[in-house]
Order: C-alpha cells, then structure tokens, then sequence
C-alpha cells in the first residue's frame, strides 16, 4: 500500500510489532535510494548505514537494548556517523585531514547527516506501507560492544537504530506538542509558556492511562526528566573518544 505525502508524514507512528513476511526487494531499494539522496553538511555524506539482516545479530543487540523490535523485524537499520571515508580518501592522496573530525562541530556534522538520512529512511518506509521504529539506545547502552558486534573503525560511530518490517499493529496516535511551542515566529518566544505545557503534561497522563494496548501512569515532565537522569550516567562521551571522536577541545 503506498500513502500520499500528507499520509506518510502526519500519520506516521512507532510500530513495534511486524508480521514475519519479507519487505519486498523493490521496497528496500526504494529506501537505500531515498538514503543515497539525503542532504548533507557540504555535501560531505559524513554517515553510513549498517543494514543487518542477520537473525543471530538482531538477537545480540536485542539482548543488549532489550528492545524486542530488533529481534522481531525484518531488518534493522543502524545509521552512523562516519568520518572514516574521507580519511581513506584523504590518505589516498596525501592531504591531512586536520583536527575536524575530532571536535564537536565535527562530530554534530556526522550525528547531523545520520539522523537526516534514517528520517529519509522513515519517509520512505513509510510511503510503502512500511513499519518503523527509531531505537536511539543503540547509541547509549553499550556504545564499546555495540562498536565491536558492527565493525566500526575508528571516525564511525552508531547513531540511532531504525527497525523496518511489515506492520502487525496499528498503535494509537501519540499527541504531540502544540505549534504554538514547537513553532517560533523570527525570535524564540518569550512570554510565559506553563500553562500550555501543563495543559500537554496532562493531554501526555490522559493518553497513556487509556491507549490501547499497555497503559501507565506516566505523565510528560516526570518521564522526561527521569530519562535525562539516566541518560546523563551514559558516559557517552568516553565511548565517543575511543571511536575518535570529541579529542579536540573546540
């Protein structure tokens, strides 16, 4: 089934659950091809994908994320930051490439190009009918192992994960915050925004006591902050270093 523009983007929703059929050798092409042509910082093309279709694998980072839609889709998708390609080529003809992979401008350059290129990814998947979910702790919950499992040289580190598959499910629609505090007209506003945020805390409490499917008591400024509080003990910046990354103090 292939959705409109306006279908693909406003009702698109993270899908956990796949069917066990195969995607369709047209459709993954059509998804490689939407990758291939995502802008880029210069277009430097600072990423690359690992496209795992490997069950024995999807099971090892399963075991170290437990998210089960690794295990149960069709093919997980892990987009990298990748500096790694223009170093080979920069060698191959005796240029130095410099200090810039190394800072933090560089490194935001390459978690820029990937997190550009999975949503190309999801656009595309998308369209065809497809099943997506993004999985950011593919970067955060063992960034050494997942390095070692997908053969990640140094300049190339995971991103985010993407699992594609046929849908098994059609969950509910999460709400979403408000334009007038996404969107900002010339200047990032400034008058007092509580009470639009309490109004969505409380929309995030309504949604999650009475979806369909597993429910909690989870409102959106406690969760939120409680995940900030354990992503704050990722150490993610050690493990950056040892791929390269963030050496240079600028």
């Amino acid at each position: 089934m292939h959705k409109n523009v306006e279908q693909t983007l406003l009702e698109r929703r993270s899908i956990r659950r796949n069917t066990r059929d195969a995607i369709s050798q047209d459709d993954l092409d059509f998804i490689f091809e939407a990758i291939r042509n995502t802008p880029t910082s210069y277009n430097g093309e600072q990423f690359s994908v690992i496209d795992i279709d490997d069950q024995k694998l999807k099971e090892q980072l399963y075991e170290l994320t437990n998210q089960k839609q690794i295990k149960t889709c069709n093919r997980f998708l892990v987009f990298c930051a990748d500096f790694h390609k223009i170093e080979v080529a920069a060698r191959a003809k005796n240029i130095p490439t410099g200090i810039f992979p190394r800072t933090v401008d560089g490194y935001t350059v390459g978690v820029i190009d990937a997190s550009l290129a999975m949503m190309s990814a999801i656009v595309a998947a998308e369209s065809r009918g497809l099943a997506t979910c993004p999985v950011g702790y593919i970067r955060t919950v063992d960034p050494q192992k997942v390095s070692e499992l997908l053969g990640l040289p140094q300049g190339v580190a995971a991103v985010c994960g993407l699992t594609l598959g046929v849908p098994a499910e059609m969950p509910d629609f999460k709400p979403k915050q408000p334009r007038p505090l996404l969107i900002h007209r010339n200047a990032y506003r400034r008058d007092n925004m509580t009470e639009e945020l309490m109004a969505f805390d409380k929309t995030v409490s309504e949604y999650n006591a009475t979806r369909s499917g597993a429910k909690t008591d989870n409102d959106w400024v406690s969760h939120m902050v409680d995940y900030y509080s354990e992503g704050a003990d990722y150490r993610l910046l050690q493990a950056m270093r040892r791929q390269g990354f963030l050496t240079e103090d600028c």
